[in-house]
C-alpha cells in the first residue's frame, strides 16, 4: 500500500476536522492508505516536554512516519501569517531526515484554518511549504481546474486547502472546503501512486 502521512496540529478542531478530509480524499485512490498523526503543544517553558501519548485523537507524529511514508501534508492553523510553533518544532527536528535524502522526491501539501478570510492562510501555507522544499519534496497545490477553488465562498487557495472558521468554537466546514481538503489528498495519492515504482508495477 501508497501510505500518505498527514500530520497536523489542531487547538480548537477546525484543523483536525480539515486532516479529517484530506485522509477521505487519499483513500479515494486505489492503493492509497492515509496515516493520521499529530503534534504535541509547546511553550517557552515545556519545549519538548510533552507526554509521548496524547489523551485522545490521533497519535504523534515520529521521524519514523515520515521516512517511511510515500506523501506527506502537514496542516496548522495560523499564528500571524506563520505555521503553530508546535508544527514549526516539529519540523526543526528532521535535520537527520534531511541529511539523508529521506523526503526527497515524495509529494507533500498543506493545508491551514484561520478565524478570518483574511487570516493569514496563504502565507500561513507558504511557510508549511519552505521546509518542504528544502527536504526536496514535490509541492502539490490545487488547480483552478476544481471547480469549487472557483466558487467558496470561505477557504480553499491554489496553495492548499483551507478552512474560515469564523468564531474559535466553529469546525464546521463549508461543502466547498470539504471538497477542496478531499481533492488535496486525492492529489498528493495519485501522484505519489505514479511515483512509486511498486505500486506502478502492481
Amino acid at each position: 500500500m501508497i501510505e500518505i502521512l498527514v500530520v497536523y496540529y489542531s487547538r480548537n478542531g477546525s484543523t483536525a476536522e480539515l486532516a479529517r478530509h484530506v485522509c477521505r480524499g487519499v483513500e479515494t485512490i486505489a492503493g492509497a492508505v492515509a496515516k493520521l498523526r499529530t503534534v504535541p503543544p509547546v511553550s517557552a517553558q515545556s519545549e519538548g516536554a510533552a507526554k509521548p501519548v496524547p489523551q485522545s485523537g490521533a497519535a504523534y507524529a515520529t521521524l519514523d512516519d515520515l521516512r517511511s511514508c510515500n506523501g506527506l501534508i502537514l496542516g496548522s492553523p495560523t499564528r500571524f501569517g506563520n505555521m503553530a510553533a508546535p508544527l514549526k518544532y516539529f519540523l526543526d527536528g528532521t535535520s537527520t531526515l534531511w541529511v539523508s535524502g529521506a523526503l526527497v522526491g515524495k509529494p507533500a501539501a498543506v493545508f491551514t484554518s484561520t478565524q478570518t478570510i483574511h487570516g493569514g492562510q496563504e502565507t500561513t501555507l507558504v511557510s508549511m511549504l519552505l521546509p518542504l522544499m528544502h527536504h526536496g519534496m514535490f509541492l502539490v497545490g490545487i488547480p483552478y481546474t476544481e471547480r469549487a477553488l472557483n466558487e467558496t465562498c470561505g477557504g480553499g487557495t491554489p496553495y492548499g486547502a483551507s478552512h474560515v472558521a469564523a468564531t474559535e468554537t466553529s469546525t464546521a466546514l463549508t461543502a466547498d472546503e470539504k471538497v477542496l481538503a478531499q481533492t488535496l489528498g486525492r492529489r498528493v495519492a495519485e501522484l505519489a501512486v505514479r511515483l512509486t515504482p511498486a505500486a506502478r508495477s502492481e
